[in-house]
This record gives structure tokens, C-alpha cells and sequence, in this order.
């Protein structure tokens, strides 16, 4: 008896806990953000308005204030920490892939000792805090830090370069940030490709080059496409590396959202920006879910 229950309900015993997890996690607060971002400022805490209010006649009243969504596509700061935001997230995504597609191709074709000892590195700084690293590479990249004085020593350059509170401090940091990511999915999918093709090839005249774009680069999109969604989706709502590494001018829409929750205490305006935000992420996640279960399935 317990075994067909087991068999009817097993099932779904392992579907309700994530479920769970995301309607506690995700649903829920989404829920609030989305009533906060229709709601009216208000000099109270929390800082908005109800949008339900029961009248005196008992009926209950929805109030929906649609000026925060209007209100972001006429300030034209939004629209350019969006713009900025996504141009930092491409371009690091980018670089990421340019540095970490050779190095998972030359972890995927050495032996399997020299695998883990490769795959070990690339996720050793996994094992400190993230905020720590982004000290660490502050430290590196100050005026008096590691890599001035060491350019400097060797006498590369005569004074000091300014790479703190600039974008190339950003991007610098995005990509010591996120390039694990990027080189673990490649690693899995060129791992898995079989060399007797790249051998065909060989035997049929084609150069190495020929047969990496016939044949290897085709067959792991699936781990290119999975890696850059990994690196650009929280790229491009990253808030601690602008707000550490970069200057004032540097507009991401993280350091936006902040300064309108914390500085400017607008949080209709804040939700709202934070639910464009999602919907426009929402994207970009459906193609890294794809492509996972592509990966996975192959």
C-alpha cells in the first residue's frame, strides 16, 4: 500500500520543496514589490501607500498608480544606467569568453589527473568571500597598489596609472568576478565531444582550424550559450564591484536601485525599476534554462 502511494505521489514529494522554496523566496517578495511599485510615496514608514482601502460603506477600493512606471521612461537616468548596465554586462560577458574558451579547451584536452588539478584553480576563489575578493583585486589596482608599483619597478611606466573609480576598474572587476563561470560550462561540453570527429576531419584534409569552426565550435554552443548567460545575468545587475571599483559617473542600474531605496527613500519608484528589471531578465534566463536542459539532455 505504501509503496503504490509512493509510486502515485513520489513524484511530486520531490517537486514541493523547490516549489516551496521559490514561492517563499520568489513569488512572495515579487508579490510585494509589484504592490509597492503601484502605490503613491508617503512620509510615513514604510515610505507608500496601501493600494487596498476598505470605504465606509465597507467595499474594499484598488488603487492603482501607474506615474512610477511613466515617471521611469520619461528620467532619462533610468534609461541610461539600463543602456550602461547592459553595455558593461556585453562587453564583460565578451572577455569573459575571449580568456575563457581557450582555457577550458586546454582543460578539456589534458588527462584526467591534470583535469582536477586545472578545475581546482578555477574554482578555488569560490572558496573565499566574494566581498574579499573584490578588496583584494581594490588592493591590486589602487594608484599605490600592487600593479602600479610593480609596472613601475621595472619601469613600464613613469607614474602612477589611475585604473580606481574608472569603467576599466569595473569591467577589471566583473571579469575577475565571473570568469569561473564562464570556463565550468565550456569545460563540461568541450569535455564531452568526441575526438574521433576532430580525427575524421584530420584524416578528410581539414586544417585544425577548419574542423574547430565545422565541428568543435558548432557542438559546444550549447556550453557557450549557458556560460554567457551565467556571466551577463548578474553582471548586469551587479551592485557591489560599480559601488567599490567604480567612479561617480558609473550608472548601473544596482547602484540606481540603491540610492532610490536607501538615499532617496522612493521605494514606488525603486519597485518598479526592480520589476522592468526582471522582465527584461526574464529573457535571458529563458535562454540559459533552454540551453541547460539542452546540456544536460546531450
Amino acid at each position: 500500500m505504501l509503496n503504490k502511494w509512493v509510486e502515485r505521489h513520489g513524484k511530486w514529494l520531490l517537486i514541493m520543496p523547490p516549489m516551496l522554496y521559490l514561492f517563499v523566496f520568489f513569488l512572495i517578495p515579487f508579490a510585494f514589490a509589484l504592490k509597492i511599485s503601484f502605490a503613491d510615496l508617503a512620509l510615513r514608514i514604510p515610505p507608500f501607500t496601501d493600494i487596498l482601502t476598505v470605504t465606509r460603506d465597507d467595499h474594499i477600493q484598488l488603487l492603482l498608480n501607474l506615474r512610477n512606471y511613466r515617471y521611469l521612461f520619461t528620467d532619462d537616468v533610468y534609461l541610461l544606467s539600463y543602456l550602461y548596465s547592459l553595455r558593461t554586462a556585453f562587453f564583460s560577458t565578451l572577455v569573459c569568453l575571449l580568456i575563457g574558451y581557450p582555457m577550458a579547451y586546454a582543460i578539456a584536452r589534458t588527462n584526467k589527473s591534470t583535469q582536477n588539478i586545472f578545475l581546482l584553480i578555477v574554482i578555488l576563489p569560490f572558496w573565499t568571500s566574494f566581498l574579499l575578493r573584490v578588496y583584494a583585486l581594490e588592493g591590486i589596482i589602487q594608484e599605490h597598489g600592487l600593479l602600479n608599483s610593480l609596472l613601475l619597478r621595472i619601469g613600464v611606466i613613469d607614474h602612477p596609472l589611475q585604473i580606481m573609480q574608472t569603467n576599466l576598474a569595473v569591467y577589471l572587476g566583473i571579469i575577475y568576478s565571473y570568469l569561473p563561470f564562464m570556463v565550468l560550462p565550456l569545460f563540461t561540453t568541450l569535455e564531452k565531444l568526441d575526438n574521433t570527429l576532430l580525427e575524421a576531419a584530420a584524416d578528410l584534409g581539414s586544417p585544425p582550424w577548419r574542423a574547430f569552426l565545422d565541428i568543435t565550435l558548432p557542438l559546444s554552443m550549447p556550453g557557450v550559450i549557458a556560460g554567457s548567460m551565467l556571466v551577463f545575468i548578474p553582471a548586469i545587475g551587479e551592485f557591489v564591484i560599480p559601488s567599490l571599483l567604480g567612479g561617480p559617473n558609473n550608472l548601473m542600474i544596482g547602484r540606481v536601485l540603491w540610492d532610490e531605496f536607501f538615499s532617496n527613500r522612493d521605494w514606488p519608484v525603486a519597485a518598479a525599476v526592480s520589476i522592468l528589471f526582471l522582465i527584461f531578465l526574464a529573457g535571458p534566463i529563458a535562454i540559459y534554462q533552454h540551453y541547460s536542459v539542452k546540456q544536460i539532455e546531450g
